[in-house]
């Protein structure tokens, strides 16, 4: 019983060791590493599973390396910043694969990037055609750009010459039966404003499940169980 709530324990410490430097790290996605941030992420899955594993090794001795990589990817993100050669050296370069219309080849080669991986991207774009492309860049996450032929992007309000109001974001005021406070006074608008709002809907907060103000004014309210109502 001992050995299993010391495991416990110790994966719980490990566990929020690796939070609080993950969240130091920044606001990127799996699929927006570069190869730096990659391997920096495997090294620190692999010093997270050694003290968890082995009641052998002191806790501190996996804690001190999972700081210390924290620090190091901290530090040299702050440093790209700044710096360009680094920020170059760390994370690379965008590459242009097709430009005009025509592939560069050469580009291809420079980065491993084989012309299957390129028509599937492409597909999930939505473009089939490699003519239809004015230009694709290889992003150094590995993700692919594409910019479309004039002629091949969607028709927009201003081409046209249709003129559209502001639309902006909505502004949500209660989530889960919780009235966000900081977003009201933000619109300048009160708590009691909000809920009798909702009482002539015949509501409570703690019965809304979502609560939204748009731009136009217009309160749209989503309930715990029932259907949206507005």
């Amino acid at each position: 019983m001992e050995e299993l709530l010391a495991h416990v324990w110790r994966t719980v410490v490990i566990y929020l060791a690796v939070l609080v430097i993950v969240r130091l790290t920044g606001k990127r996605e799996i699929g927006q590493l570069s190869s730096f941030d990659f391997v920096v992420a495997i090294i620190l899955a692999e010093l997270a599973a050694i003290p968890m594993e082995s009641l052998d090794i002191p806790i501190w001795h996996g804690i001190i390396p999972i700081a210390t990589l924290g620090l190091l990817e901290v530090g040299f993100s702050y440093l790209t910043l700044i710096n360009r050669p680094l920020r170059k050296l760390l994370y690379g370069t965008p590459q242009i694969i097709i430009e005009n219309g025509k592939l560069l080849k050469h580009e291809m080669r420079s980065s491993r990037y084989n012309l299957d991986d390129l028509l599937s991207q492409l597909r999930e774009k939505g473009y089939h055609n490699i003519e239809d492309v004015e230009y694709a860049i290889l992003e150094t996450s590995g993700r692919l750009s594409v910019i479309p032929r004039s002629q091949k992007r969607p028709v927009t309000p201003e081409d046209l010459g249709i003129s559209t109001e502001y639309e902006g974001l909505p502004t949500v005021l209660v989530m889960d039966g919780d009235v966000l406070k900081e977003n009201l006074s933000k619109i300048n608008l009160s708590e009691a404003w909000l809920k009798e709002r909702l009482a002539e809907k015949g509501l409570h907060p703690k019965k809304v499940l979502l609560a939204t103000l748009n731009t136009k004014g217009q309160l749209i309210v989503d309930c715990q169980h029932d259907a949206a109502t507005k």
